[in-house]
């Protein structure tokens, strides 16, 4: 049983899988489609909201050494994200990784955790949308009935119509097609990252140095149990991250990770790529490398503009404008993050439907949903039925307090394609490998310990609703998924033609 549970899916199986004409996804991104998906997913409400948060909280104005200190360890992940991707590119990301080198078992824990980081990064995405455009509609005169409203705070039944009709515009935009899909996002992304440069080339007339002292605010310990949803680090080893100082920076880079988040799923468009081995690198270390930057200027911009203690949490940089006699820039940012979330929301659908696909292609979910369409070759199926269900939970549900949960699943699976990495290069050193991850196992040692420690920093109420959720993904292995896997059925097939006599031999 054991050796069934860690069996392996080789990797020319794996593209031999994507040639069936049934299950085949067209081929149609370019380099600049998968950097431009990963620049619209990376970049949301995170570049317009953490930054004031964690400069106020954790690091003041050395909240730029913090995104820096992410954006590290989202690199060393990259890395092996880019390794993996270009040599195995088949959609599923994490979990086709993972079915390669760590087995089925480990596969189908990391595909669980990628179906429930997507889908609700989807449906807190879109209830965020549309919280912008009641805003912006707010400014004009224009007010939505409460009953159609977001439901954040709510005391009164309602539907949140504008989250709900985002998610299924979307999931019919990714049916017709990912070249469609990828021209809109280019253009949403265009507008989403000139509204940022906008605002850090006029954010830097408006700076005062004096707002920079001190750059490292004086450490100050928080006292341990404070917060009810204390860091599990608080839990084990009995004390609290720090406030400030040196250790106030690593604090809050466990925080401004998240506005990292989306990187990772460009890998799951591997297998719509042109030329994945040459383009896959390209198009997730591009995308990293553009929100790194254009993150580190937004926070100095900001801590410069407006002292970090004044920072508001809710919108400091629309803020700090306001403060600085400039209240235009405010609805100019709100509107750059509403366009913004839109592409964020529709990649993250698009990398749910695509593990997905691959799960269900593998026999580990119901085959009925890895058909494609006949004409747009998309897997409809899947995108049809995740988009209602999103839907229908950006409508009825407040999920702020769910959200973490999209973070730590992020984390983990850094953690398995980093040692995925060491563990293919040890058991398969003869694939082709059109870009390899440097200084291995190096690298992937340090994206693991990068990965532990800010997982180890989030809320430990986290911890726990992910063990649910993964102990939920085991009992539907066991059930379902374990005894309808195509690699299974084909090792008990291959078993028993080798069982069966020659023909013409008595038995």
């Amino acid at each position: 049983m054991s050796s069934s549970l860690f069996r392996t899916k080789r990797v020319e199986q794996s593209i031999l899988d994507t040639e069936e004409p049934e299950h085949a996804l067209k081929k149609s991104l370019s380099a600049l489609d998968l950097t431009v998906f990963g620049v619209g997913v990376i970049i949301g409400t995170g570049i317009f909201v953490l930054t004031g948060t964690v400069a106020k909280n954790n690091a003041g104005p050395a909240v730029a050494l913090a995104f820096v200190a992410s954006g590290v360890a989202c690199a060393l992940a990259a890395l092996c994200y880019a390794e993996f991707a270009s040599t195995v590119p088949v959609a599923g990301s994490a979990y086709t990784f993972s079915y390669a080198s760590l087995g089925e078992l480990p596969a189908w824990i990391i595909g669980w955790d990628l179906v429930l980081e997507f889908a609700l990064g989807t449906a807190v995405v879109a209830v965020g949308w549309s919280g912008y455009i009641q805003s912006l509609m707010d400014n004009a005169g224009w007010e939505m009935p409460a009953a159609l409203g977001s439901r954040e705070g709510a005391d009164t039944f309602g539907f949140d119509i504008l989250a709900a009709a985002l998610v299924l515009v979307l999931t019919c935009i990714l049916v017709v097609g990912m070249k469609l899909s990828a021209r809109i996002t280019t253009l949403v992304v265009a507008i989403k990252v000139t509204v940022v440069l906008v605002v850090i080339i006029a954010g830097a007339f408006l700076i005062d140095g004096n707002n920079y002292d001190p750059f490292i605010p004086k450490q100050k310990a928080v006292e341990a149990g404070e917060s009810l949803q204390a860091p599990l680090i608080q839990l084990m080893f009995g004390w609290a991250p720090s406030n400030f100082g040196v250790m106030g920076i690593f604090t809050a880079a466990s925080v401004v990770f998240f506005a990292f988040i989306g990187f990772d799923v460009v890998a799951t468009a591997a297998e719509e790529t042109k030329n994945p081995q040459r383009d896959m690198p390209r198009g997730i270390l591009g995308s990293l490398l553009i929100c790194t930057t254009l993150y580190v200027a937004v926070s100095i911009v900001v801590t410069g503009m407006q002292h970090y203690s004044k920072l508001s949490v809710d919108a400091p940089l629309a803020d700090a404008f306001k403060a600085t006699g400039h209240p235009w820039y405010a609805g100019f940012i709100s509107f750059g993050a509403a366009i913004g979330l839109t592409t964020v929301c529709m990649i993250l659908l698009l990398g749910q439907t695509r593990v997905f696909f691959a799960m269900s292609r593998d026999g580990l979910l119901p085959r009925f949903f890895s058909h494609v369409h006949p004409r747009f070759k998309t897997p409809h199926r899947p995108t049809i039925l995740l988009g209602v269900i999103i839907a229908v939970l950006a409508g009825f549900t407040p999920l702020t307090e769910l959200a973490a949960l999209v973070n730590i699943g992020t984390l983990f699976a850094f953690v398995v394609v980093a040692i995925g990495v060491i563990i293919l290069r040890r058991t398969r050193p003869d694939l082709h490998r059109a870009f390899r991850t440097p200084w291995v196992p190096v690298i992937p040692i340090l994206s693991v310990c990068a990965s532990l420690w800010l997982m180890i920093n989030l809320p430990a109420e986290t911890w726990v609703r992910f063990a649910i959720w993964m102990v939920v993904g085991f009992v539907v292995y066991f059930l379902y998924g374990r005894s309808h896997s195509r690699l299974g059925l084909r090792e008990e097939t291959a078993v028993g033609d080798v069982a069966k006599p020659p023909r013409g031999d008595t038995p």
